[in-house]
């Protein structure tokens, strides 16, 4: 059964390829008043599937399944009709156009197949294309390993640009910053001000050569309250919406270093700096055993 199912597929795969080449010249045929006398869709020696003619043209279903085909009056194709030209040229053949309209008409085929071609490619992009996590929607920026604090990152800085140029992919952002032959100056979002990073060219061959490029920068997860469950958190005011910044005094963004900070105040009160909407607060909130 699966071999019957390939063997239709490449037959239907093959009737689309052609079709479309014929529709082209089909097309272009009747753009410039060229009579077709028919077009099908598969071959039909002998007999038709089902046909019909429709202003002069007799469009049918072949039983053959090998593509398909389309005679324009006057000109010499598949069907190798070579009596046709004994006769006198009429108007509306094809051999009785300018040369620059032949010469579209028989390009249409190839021109309808690359068109085929740039959909089918565009249609694959659209449902299993390439897709990265853009630059713009790391809103809490990112967290940087030791070697990038010692370059000048901060954590929750967000890049603009590296020499000018605008930071979009972050999957492609450490070859723009380390394959280069001179400094970077790399400009970063910082507490809502851009501030420029210098970096020296030595510093960057270092990162190369100790591999110290490898996490340079995480992306974040900020401690985002979804619901409020327990009796501590409704008792400090917290509701959902509400984004943990920080404890007691200390920035802290993401939400595995605030989870190892609440570690350490087990059974405690802390003061939590809370983000809300466009307010910041502080809350007191009891701490239970487990942290």
């Amino acid at each position: 059964m699966d071999i019957l199912i390939k063997v239709i597929q490449l037959f239907l795969c093959f009737t689309l390829l052609v079709g479309i080449h014929e529709l082209g010249h089909f097309f272009m045929a009747r753009a410039f008043k060229i009579r077709v006398e028919k077009f099908y869709i598969f071959f039909n020696p002998w007999f038709s599937l089902f046909k019909f003619r429709r202003n002069g043209t007799e469009y049918g279903l072949g039983w053959l399944p090998l593509g398909g085909y389309v005679k324009i009056a006057g000109m010499v194709d598949e069907s190798m009709d070579k009596e046709q030209l004994k006769q006198p040229v009429k108007p509306d053949e094809f051999r009785a156009k300018p040369a620059w309209q032949r010469f579209l008409v028989m390009i249409a085929g190839v021109t309808m197949n690359l068109l085929l071609a740039v959909v089918i490619y565009i249609g694959i992009c659209y449902t299993w294309g390439d897709s990265y996590f853009s630059n713009n929607d790391a809103r809490w920026g990112y967290n940087f390993n030791d070697a990038g604090h010692e370059m000048g990152f901060r954590d929750g800085d967000r890049f603009v640009t590296i020499d000018g140029e605008p930071v979009d992919n972050i999957r492609t952002l450490l070859n723009d910053l380390l394959i280069t032959e001179s400094g970077r100056t790399v400009v970063v979002e910082r507490g809502g001000e851009q501030v420029a990073i210098r970096i020296p060219l030595e510093t960057l061959i270092r990162m190369r050569q100790e591999k110290a490029y490898d996490g340079l920068f995480t992306l974040p997860a900020p401690f985002i309250v979804d619901s409020v469950a327990s009796a501590a958190a409704r008792d400090a005011g917290l509701q959902p919406g509400d984004r943990i910044a920080g404890l007691d005094g200390r920035t802290i963004t993401d939400f595995a270093s605030i989870r190892e900070a609440l570690a350490e105040v087990k059974g405690q009160t802390t003061m939590l700096t809370v983000i809300r909407d466009t307010d910041t607060l502080s809350l007191a909130a009891a701490v239970d055993g487990q942290g």
